[in-house]
């Protein structure tokens, strides 16, 4: 997901709200931190605080009073490991990318559909690569729009402070479209199903689910943008990344990964 100034819509609530991903019940994270038996540092006792800013199914989402996806189960192997419970703490994108959100102890991790890029790097750190994206295009079912180049004098949205976002102003003066911003995904996604927008680009993920769930809209193109998620870890603290990288890896070794995958996306990740 990359911030732009904005002309929004709506928003959300800027204020992040903390909710917990088992028991789906709102929290705080200032109490005193704890350290695992490991000796990794947390902010709460007994918790691994995950940073993420909802919604952006299927990989976090909320599900009756829980929080739930792809990314949620991945983290929930990190906190099993590490012997506590997983915690969700729901905040705006930008805090996340730029590491405020970590300086200012609301969050042991983050993981958020969030790409690795070197601008990125400057302010968090990144676990290996656990998942790997292109950009897709989002129309209405019926829409004659097949590439960037049909939407010449048209309007295409962008969610706010993502790749999506980038590679639409990239691709803007070639092909004439007007790039439209939205705080979050689900504004994005159903401005095209109202026609605020005639299109709308995001992660092939996130849009190829919502195509599934609104057969009114499909996705009519995708760009190869060799894009690769990793989980976002506070600056310089190399023992929780490598155990987030261990765990990574052995849930790839055993299969874990895969079942987790399959659950969310329908089949099995292709191997390479």
């Amino acid at each position: 997901m990359a911030r732009r100034p904005r002309h929004v819509l709506a928003l959300l609530p800027a204020a992040a709200l903390a909710l917990t991903a088992l028991a789906g019940c709102a929290t705080s994270t200032n109490s005193g931190g704890g350290t695992t038996d490991g000796g990794i540092k947390l902010v709460k006792e007994g918790k691994l605080v995950t940073c993420t800013h909802l919604s952006y199914k299927p990989f976090q989402f909320t599900e009756g009073d829980k929080t739930v996806g792809f990314d949620v189960d991945l983290v929930d192997l990190i906190a099993k490991d590490l012997g506590v419970t997983q915690e969700i703490f729901d905040t705006q994108f930008e805090t996340i990318t730029s590491g405020a959100s970590f300086n200012a102890n609301q969050c042991d991790l983050a993981a958020a559909g969030m790409t690795i890029k070197e601008e990125r790097k400057q302010a968090i750190d990144f676990s290996d690569p656990y998942f790997e994206a292109t950009q897709a295009l989002l129309v209405k079912k019926d829409s004659p729009i097949k590439a960037l180049a049909d939407l010449k004098g048209k309007k295409i949205g962008v969610q706010q402070d993502t790749t999506g976002e980038i590679y639409a102003n990239d691709n803007k003066a070639a092909n004439g479209y007007e790039v439209i911003q939205f705080e979050d995904l689900p504004l994005m996604e159903t401005a095209v199903r109202t026609g605020a927008v005639d299109a709308a680009i995001n992660d092939n993920g996130v849009l190829l689910d919502y195509a599934k769930e609104f057969p009114d809209t499909v996705v009519s193109a995708e760009f190869n943008t060799n894009e690769q998620y990793g989980i976002g870890i506070k600056k310089g603290n190399t023992a929780l990344a490598e155990k987030v990288n261990a765990v990574l890896k052995k849930a790839k070794e055993d299969g874990t990964y895969d079942t987790i995958y399959e659950k969310w996306f329908g089949k099995k990740p292709e191997k390479k």
